[in-house]
């Protein structure tokens, strides 16, 4: 088979897309995560809310977040203002979805094209796409995650500055809007290492995987 750089950067780039992308996804689609944390986190005592009151807020927020039409949470009170936050939040989650469904498609479109054409990607160096995408993405947030560990407080901040431009809607009212009582920031900082492990354990996947698998060709 004829080998291909270009094939190899384009595998590379849409692998990580994809792997970043499902990190992500994890936390936002597992609303199992989120109910494991109110027993640990005391919410139930910090707010004077029943365990199915917390969850019915927090699902009837993150459907709204994961596309349905109205804004609601449960019992708790709410302002515009609060819920400008959360159409945001909301872009940015499908923008995700979106984006991990099409990194998806464009790979296995990539992969059929390589199959049917003859074709594989190259391996520079002696490395494939998967050690260049896991090797890639391990190092940079790696990185994000060693700085973030000495400052999630000062991260936090500067996530939201980062990506709600010019923004402080995010600061919420308790009183105006409740629904950040039972959004203790101890549940982004799991959400954060939660992504972080996912995305450490899958690029050292993929960097044993295309090592053990060049070995095999040799």
């Amino acid at each position: 088979m004829k080998e291909s750089r270009p094939l190899c950067a384009l595998t590379a780039v849409l692998t990580a897309l994809a792997l970043l992308t499902a990190s992500i996804a994890a936390p936002i689609l597992c609303r199992p995560f989120y109910y494991a944390h109110i027993g640990p986190l005391k919410l139930v005592e910090r707010t004077g809310l029943t365990e199915n009151e917390i969850k019915t807020a927090f699902d009837e927020m993150l459907d709204y977040c994961l596309g349905a039409e109205e804004f609601s949470t449960g019992v708790l009170k709410w302002s515009e203002e609060g819920k400008a936050h959360f159409t945001d939040v909301r872009g940015l989650f499908l923008l995700d979805l979106r984006v991990l469904g099409v990194s998806l498609g464009l790979l296995a479109a990539a992969l059929l094209y390589a199959r049917f054409t003859g074709r594989r990607p190259a391996r520079p160096l002696g490395c494939g796409p998967g050690f260049w995408a896991g090797a890639g993405l391990g190092a940079a947030f790696l990185l994000v995650g060693a700085l973030a560990a000495l400052d999630f407080n000062r991260a936090f901040v500067v996530f939201h500055a980062l990506f709600f431009p010019g923004k402080d809607n995010w600061l919420f009212d308790p009183a105006e809007d409740q629904i950040i009582n039972i959004l203790p920031q101890e549940f982004f900082r799991n959400c954060a290492i939660l992504i972080l492990l996912l995305l450490i354990a899958g690029c050292a996947a993929l960097i044993v995987f295309d090592l053990r698998r060049g070995r095999g060709k040799r």
